[in-house]
């Protein structure tokens, strides 16, 4: 499976679904306003083209629907620790991933699925 495309809105909303698990538009759209400013129909058009980019499923829960990630941590960060390390640091990108490790970022179980993706894009890249 290719590593996906995130733009930085996109990053958030599974970042916001990562830490806290299942939940309502309502819920992230809350947690993002501070930093976007979006109307709530905004959050709600960005996760609905989420699902469909299959990044996120949602599931209804007495009348109100629930989203939650159908991609990793690792996964979702995976690109941009490939971009960051190509084109910013000019490093390699597991060089990057040992940063996460000092850093506690990741757990043990998704440093090791990160170094694993990384590994993955690169020899199909080869």
């Amino acid at each position: 499976m290719k590593l996906p495309e995130l733009s930085k809105p996109e990053y958030d909303i599974l970042r916001i679904l990562w830490k806290n698990g299942r939940q309502s538009v309502r819920e992230v759209h809350d947690t993002l306003h501070p930093i976007y400013q979006w109307a709530y129909t905004t959050t709600k058009t960005m996760m609905d083209r989420m699902i469909h980019k299959e990044l996120l499923s949602r599931e209804s829960f007495h009348g109100v629907y629930l989203y939650h990630p159908l991609i990793s941590r690792p996964r979702g960060i995976a690109r941009m620790v490939q971009f960051f390390a190509d084109r910013v640091l000019e490093l390699d990108a597991t060089t990057v991933v040992s940063m996460f490790a000092k850093s506690h970022a990741l757990t043990p179980n998704e440093i090791a699925e990160l170094e694993a993706l990384l590994e993955k894009q690169k020899s199909e890249e080869s």
